[in-house]
């Protein structure tokens, strides 16, 4: 094996071993890149070994030029503002009244507010696409009523945690936009090729909650006192959902219009959010401050991220790693679809210990050019990975949608409660992973359709 292929192993494994610390990944990606790219030097001139092409500091100073273009670039402009928008509507009070209403209309039937929690979830995740927020906010509203209806703790919690993800796959999703600057790919594709598998995934988990209200009314009963069906409950919940459909369609409505660019819409989303707030009577200075508050620390921490991705990647790929991970992907003996069934299950297997930001910022650039080369459709690949990255949230020990749940849940729901609620809800993710493998026109219909108007 040529030694930039031992340093190259050495590198990856050193990544891997230094998760367990605890320590800040941002950090571990910068100084892992800064000591490997000091190696590399050290063996290319003082012992005059070939690291492949790593030989002096000017090669690592190119890190600042990328930094800076990343600090430029417009698509990126869209995360905080649809962090913003996120966060601001989970303020605005809306989810509050479509709790009430759904459930008064839904709760009726066994297994009904477990479809509530679903129902919202969903227009939650095509309205903001914060999964810590959608889930802290759906167990807060739902968690205490169906512990007094009796529900089974299992089941509240998977749903709850389950529901609350949906935002990071279905538009406008901070990840896709994330994995569209990477790879060079329109974000307004991205965004409606993810449409059907979002649904797809949410139509699976209503299905679930519904058998499981038929044939198992125990784990979800319906409470015995409910005011009588009316015109005016439906009416009342119809009115609800307005508020979340007007910020939907006015963001999602305009890119996939051609009226506005992702970046543009963002804004656009982000001012409605403010102006649902404001019309609900929500807004006030302080709660505006911690919004803003709020959203500078998140894109920090992304952006943090970005810079230790972006000097990890750049020394992977001057020593060869992104050649020697393609030769190896390439030199599987499965073919074709072999090869993209592997990549997703090392994407599965990583999201137990990694969360979906560092995948996408580190295997997914060096896996998608083997992708690519085999001749996929990259829009369809991109949203199947998506789908696998989704699970991160829920698998254990890092489903950082746990972590948000178990610091929520009422009283004497415990961890182990939630781990085996959120197991059917992963064996659905990988439902609906088949599926889109199985039939890549749930993603490219739409786009195909958009473009052919």
């Amino acid at each position: 094996m040529p030694t930039y292929e031992i340093i190259v192993v050495i590198f990856l494994c050193s990544f891997m071993l230094l998760l367990f610390t605890g320590f800040p990944i941002a950090w571990i990606l910068g100084g892992l890149s800064l000591v490997f790219s000091l190696l590399g030097i050290v063996l290319a001139n003082w012992f005059d070994i070939d690291t492949y092409l790593l030989d002096s500091w000017s090669d690592f100073a190119i890190i600042i030029d990328r930094i800076w273009n990343q600090m430029e670039n417009w698509v990126l402009v869209s995360l905080p503002m649809f962090v913003f928008m996120g966060l601001m509507l989970d303020r605005s009070g809306v989810a509050d009244k479509m709790m009430r209403n759904f459930a008064a209309l839904f709760g009726r039937f066994n297994g009904g507010l477990a479809v509530t929690v679903v129902l919202i979830g969903i227009l939650l995740a095509a309205s903001t696409g914060i999964v810590g927020a959608s889930v802290v906010l759906l167990a807060v509203l739902s968690m205490p009523i169906m512990m007094q209806q009796r529900y089974s703790r299992a089941l509240a919690s998977g749903v709850v945690a389950a529901s609350g993800t949906l935002g990071i796959l279905i538009p406008p999703s901070i990840m896709l936009v994330i994995m569209a600057d990477q790879l060079g790919l329109s974000v307004g594709d991205l965004f409606m090729g993810a449409v059907f598998p979002g649904l797809l995934l949410g139509a699976l988990y209503l299905a679930y909650v519904v058998l499981v209200g038929l044939f198992f009314p125990r784990f979800a009963p319906h409470p015995p006192n409910l005011e009588p069906l009316s015109w005016s409950l439906i009416g009342s919940t119809l009115v609800s959902v307005v508020p979340p459909l007007f910020l939907i369609i006015a963001v999602l409505g305009s890119i996939f219009g051609g009226i506005a660019t992702p970046t543009e819409a963002s804004g656009l989303g982000a001012f409605g959010a403010t102006l649902l707030a404001l019309l609900n009577r929500r807004l006030t200075w302080q709660s505006f401050t911690e919004v803003c508050r709020e959203t500078m620390l998140t894109t920090a921490f992304i952006f943090g991220i970005f810079i230790g991705a972006t000097a990890f990647a750049l020394v992977m790929r001057s020593l060869g790693g992104d050649e020697l991970i393609a030769e190896a992907l390439k030199g599987l003996p499965f073919g074709p679809n072999g090869i993209v069934i592997f990549i997703l299950l090392v994407a599965f297997l990583a999201g137990f210990f990694l969360d979906w930001l560092e995948i996408t910022l580190i295997i997914l650039p060096l896996v998608a050019p083997v992708v690519r080369d085999l001749g996929f459709e990259m829009t369809w690949f991109v949203v199947l990975f998506a789908v696998c990255l989704q699970t991160s949230f829920l698998t254990p020990p890092v489903g950082f949608s746990l972590f948000y749940l178990k610091g929520v849940v009422p009283k004497g729901v415990t961890t182990v409660d939630i781990y085996k609620g959120i197991v059917p809800f992963v064996m659905l993710q990988l439902v609906a992973i088949a599926l889109i493998f199985l039939m890549p026109a749930i993603v490219t219909w739409l786009p195909a359709w958009m473009y052919a108007r």
